[in-house]
């Protein structure tokens, strides 16, 4: 018997359906895999385990539902035993920008809730996030949302980011207008790389208004974009980030207009406690954050 499609039996026995499986799964999976491989397990044992509509156990169901939830029912508990008590570690994936300005924040807070509170940090933009999570590499992505939710992930937003350009205060500019409303403009402009959300949002909504605006130079972290603009090499594209101080001798220029970039957690299945609590203490800090930007 093969235990993995023992364990979807599970799952489908304990929530009444596939379906209500597959909300409940801890890890990603759909339901025509689910459904798949229950009747894989139906043939190699040559019965049928539960009636679909309505759902109900058959006696050779409720039999093998009694042996396996012992199992199954008991490796959260087990998992906590040999821990030494409740789950206090998380694997969390986040792209530069939150590992500079927001995480320290939240873990922060986490380790004043849960005392011991451990955990590790993967990087990575939107894509790499999301096989990460799909890989059960992280357990939670804190990411930017630039299409639709991921098939079978959830997301809950926390914050949504405005765009703005950095200027040197010195440059006498005063409003993005009087850069993009420019016929051609030949000031040089400073991003994070292309494949970034943050540089997508910008160039996506550039497009929509007909103007011709490239990265001249391409920089790894947000942090470099402002050391740029600062040293005098262009014009640089950035987040509001409420909070975080801009540098001195710089100016950031609000883009109105332009979308705001959403910002949140991802996760597939279910979170374990220690999970629903740190996306809720995330949720209470991005209300915090949630500041307008400064004309």
């Amino acid at each position: 018997m093969n235990v993995h499609h023992l364990e979807l039996f599970y799952y489908v026995a304990k929530h009444g359906g596939v379906s209500a499986a597959a909300r409940h799964m801890p890890y990603g999976i759909q339901q025509p895999a689910i459904s798949a491989q229950i009747l894989q397990l139906e043939d190699s044992l040559g019965v049928t385990l539960f009636h679909r509509r309505p759902f109900s156990l058959t006696k050779e169901g409720a039999e093998l539902f009694e042996f396996a939830a012992p199992f199954f029912g008991g490796l959260d508990k087990l998992g906590e035993k040999l821990r030494g008590g409740a789950d206090k570690r998380l694997r969390i994936g986040t792209p530069e920008i939150v590992q500079r300005d927001y995480l320290p924040k939240l873990l922060k807070r986490m380790r004043v809730l849960v005392p011991g509170f451990q955990f590790s940090l993967s990087p990575g933009t939107e894509e790499q996030l999301i096989s990460l999570l799909r890989m059960q590499s992280v357990e939670i992505g804190l990411c930017t949302l630039t299409g639709k939710r991921p098939e079978g992930m959830q997301w809950r937003e926390l914050v949504r980011l405005p765009m703005v350009l950095l200027v040197q205060e010195k440059s006498g500019i005063t409003s993005a207008a009087e850069i993009l409303g420019r016929d051609r403009i030949d000031l040089p402009l400073v991003t994070v790389p292309a494949e970034e959300t943050l540089s997508r949002h910008f160039q996506a909504e550039l497009l929509q208004r007909k103007i011709d605006w490239f990265p001249a130079v391409e920089v790894p972290g947000l942090e470099l974009v402002s050391r740029y603009v600062l040293e005098g090499f262009g014009v640089g594209l950035a987040f509001h980030t409420p909070g975080i101080p801009l540098a001195r001798g710089i100016r950031a220029l609000p883009l109105k207009g332009f979308p705001d970039v959403k910002f949140g957690a991802l996760w597939l299945g279910r979170l374990t406690p220690l999970g629903v609590m740190f996306v809720e203490e995330a949720a209470k800090l991005g209300k915090e954050l949630a500041k307008p930007v400064p004309q």
